[in-house]
């Protein structure tokens, strides 16, 4: 399937990304087309009418979020079979990255209608560049599980990767969140960033084991942003001691474990059998 977005007239849908918190953050070209589409599809009417309105846009808003997703999908195919064009827009930054966007775009395209970015705002972006850590390659985890077991199983799978992580996370769950970090991925150099763009933008450059002793702000989303793994394998250690290295480093005995079987190519068991009898 090729899509010539502006060769060939079909019904479209416009990605359109949005201020993160700045309302001056949107560019000429999202404030003509949210100006001229049909309806405009957005998570919450009333944050979005406070950009529109600042903006002089007025167009009819449907709403669209993760609770009615399901049941306004159909309405929303049913506006392009009618030859409308829709933007969609979401409450900061740019639609799809953890809002239900992804669904929707999918089934647009299964449909047969053009889906076209208008590109913008992003807040993994805007903390990347202004982060000091390495900015390619990096990795997007999104918001991670609300469950501290399953937290530490996605983490568990990146302690080895070379590239910068970037994830979400809310302010009340950050600090539990930090803690984690720590203990799966030892003091590596962190970067927090909250409010970007507004006027109490703040960005902390620290590391992960620095921070636990910090007061962390439970106002505004945060970025964090952890550099990756730079250490190479000493295989001249024990597996006890290699154990020990990590413990040390901050992460707690069976994390220890699992990322010593990964570095060696041994079986957990294997590893525990050898720190265990040791100590």
């Amino acid at each position: 399937m090729i899509q010539q977005s502006f060769q060939k007239k079909v019904a479209t849908l416009y990605i359109v990304s949005t201020p993160i918190g700045n309302l001056k953050d949107i560019t000429y070209r999202a404030v003509e087309i949210l100006k001229t589409v049909d309806y405009i599809l957005c998570e919450d009417t009333r944050t979005s009418k406070t950009l529109l309105n600042y903006h002089q846009i007025d167009r009819p808003l449907i709403s669209f979020h993760d609770f009615n997703k399901e049941e306004k999908q159909e309405d929303i195919i049913n506006l392009l079979r009618n030859n409308n064009n829709l933007a969609l827009i979401s409450d900061a930054g740019t639609p799809g990255i953890n809002d239900p966007g992804y669904e929707l775009i999918k089934e647009v395209i299964k449909c047969g209608y053009h889906v076209v970015s208008i590109p913008g705002a992003s807040a993994i972006l805007a903390a990347l560049v202004s982060s000091g850590l390495v900015i390619q390659p990096f990795t997007f985890l999104g918001f991670l599980p609300k469950k501290q077991g399953d937290k530490k199983t996605v983490l568990e799978s990146y302690i080895k990767r070379k590239e910068t992580l970037v994830l979400y996370e809310s302010p009340l769950r950050v600090k539990r969140t930090l803690e984690i970090l720590y203990q799966v991925l030892g003091s590596r150099n962190l970067v927090l960033a909250r409010e970007l763009t507004k006027l109490f933008e703040t960005i902390t450059r620290t590391n992960l084991e620095q921070v636990q002793t910090l007061d962390i702000d439970t106002r505004g989303e945060y970025v964090i942003l952890v550099e990756g793994d730079h250490e190479p394998v000493n295989y001249e250690l024990s597996i006890e001691d290699h154990v020990k290295q990590f413990i040390k480093d901050g992460q707690d005995e069976k994390t220890a474990m699992k990322t010593v079987a990964k570095l060696r190519g041994v079986t957990k068991s294997e590893v525990y059998k050898a720190y265990k009898i040791n100590i």
